[in-house]
C-alpha cells in the first residue's frame, strides 16, 4: 500500500540512524527535550501497565523512557535504520518495546480501540499528509484514551529559530530537518482535532535554550508546541 511518507525524509534520518543515542550528536536537543515531553504525558496519563503506540518513534527515545516507566509500547517508523538502532539499544537496555516497521494507517486498521494513549512527536511535520496520521491516531486509541502531540508552529520565529538557527547556525540538527512549509499553527490542530470528536484538548509551550540545553514548559506557543487531547467515552 502507499505510504504517507516522504522518502528524502526517512532517508535524511537513515544517514544519521547510527547516531540517535548519541546525547552531543545531531539528536541532542531530542535528548534534552525528552525529560518534559515525558512529564507532560505522564500528568495526564498513568503509565504503569498502560497500552501505547508511539508513531514516528525514530531511535527510540521516547518509547523507552515510557517503557522504563511501565507502559507496554508499540513504536512505529518507516526509517527501517532508525529502527535497527532502537532494537539494539533497547536489547543493550533490557527494554521491552516492541518496535515496528509500520504506519500509523496500517496499525490503526489492525488494532482500532485498542490503545491507552498514541504518542506522536515531532512527526507530524514530516508527512506529507498530517490529517491522515491524526485520524490514524483516533482510530487507535479506546473510548476515554489519550493522544499526545508535539509539532511546530508555522510562525517567522519558528522559521528563524527552528530552521535557521537550529540547523544552519548552532548545527543543532542536520541541514534540511524542517521544511516551513509542513509546519502547523496551533489553531489548525485544534480545527483538525475538534473535527475527529476529541475533546479536552490542551496546548503548552516547550521552549529549548541550546546554550543552557535546558527545556522547559510555558504558555507560548509560538515556535515548538505540545498537545493532549482525550477521545470522548
Amino acid at each position: 500500500m502507499n505510504q504517507n511518507a516522504d522518502a528524502r525524509e526517512l532517508a535524511r534520518f537513515d544517514s544519521v540512524a547510527a547516531r540517535w543515542w548519541d546525547s552531543d550528536g545531531p539528536f541532542r536537543p531530542l535528548h534534552e527535550l525528552n525529560p518534559q515531553r515525558l512529564a507532560f504525558i505522564s500528568e495526564r496519563q498513568a503509565l504503569p501497565g498502560a497500552r501505547i503506540v508511539d508513531i514516528g518513534c525514530g531511535g527510540g527515545i521516547l518509547s523507552e523512557a515510557m517503557a522504563r516507566a511501565g507502559a507496554e509500547v508499540i513504536a512505529l517508523d518507516l526509517a527501517a535504520d532508525a529502527l535497527d538502532v532502537a532494537r539494539l539499544h533497547a536489547l543493550e537496555a533490557g527494554i521491552a518495546v516492541d518496535y515496528r516497521l509500520q504506519s500509523a494507517e496500517q496499525l490503526a486498521a489492525e488494532m482500532p480501540g485498542s490503545q491507552d494513549a498514541v504518542t506522536c512527536l515531532e512527526m507530524l511535520e514530516h508527512v506529507p499528509d498530517p490529517l491522515s496520521v491524526l485520524r490514524a491516531c483516533v482510530q487507535l486509541l479506546k473510548p476515554g484514551g489519550r493522544l499526545f502531540l508535539s509539532t511546530l508552529n508555522r510562525t517567522p520565529k519558528a522559521f528563524a529559530l527552528g530552521i535557521v538557527g537550529a540547523e544552519y547556525v548552532l548545527g543543532l540538527l542536520p541541514r534540511g530537518t524542517h521544511r516551513y512549509e509542513r509546519f502547523l499553527k496551533p489553531s489548525e490542530l485544534r480545527r483538525a482535532l475538534v473535527d475527529l470528536g476529541l475533546a479536552e484538548l490542551e496546548f503548552e509551550g516547550l521552549a529549548y535554550d541550546p546554550f543552557t540545553r535546558q527545556a522547559r514548559r510555558s504558555a507560548d506557543l509560538s515556535i515548538n508546541y505540545l498537545v493532549a487531547a482525550r477521545r470522548p467515552c
